[in-house]
């Protein structure tokens, strides 16, 4: 019995995540939501903003916009902090919901 209840699903999840971050830097469990995810950004099929971003203080802020993108094109810079996603605000958000708020076609238009 641990202090809340929790399901064996989660203890077993938990388990195998732990078993493989100690075997190397680069071996890693993935559950079915962070393997779709990895299988859309390794696949190529999706348009990206062209920046690289990080949270900082709730916010996603931007590290670096990638030259000839559409965020360079529209004049996004280091630093900037994104606080809405199509009108959404991003505070309270993951990193992970966020970008996949700013994934899309190729093409698609997005309101940061």
């Amino acid at each position: 019995t641990y202090v809340e209840d929790v399901d064996d699903k989660e203890l077993i999840e938990h388990a195998i995540r732990g078993m493989l971050d100690g075997l190397d830097p680069h071996s890693a469990y993935l559950d079915s939501e962070e393997y779709k995810e990895m299988s859309i950004s390794t696949s190529g099929k999706f348009g990206g903003l062209g920046i690289e971003v990080q949270m900082y203080n709730g916010f996603v802020r931007v590290v670096s916009p990638i030259d000839d993108t559409p965020a360079s094109r529209a004049g996004i810079e280091a630093g900037d902090l994104i606080v809405r996603i199509d009108e959404k605000p991003v505070k309270g958000m993951t990193l992970s919901e966020a970008v996949r708020m700013m994934r899309g076609k190729p093409g698609t238009k997005i309101d940061l």
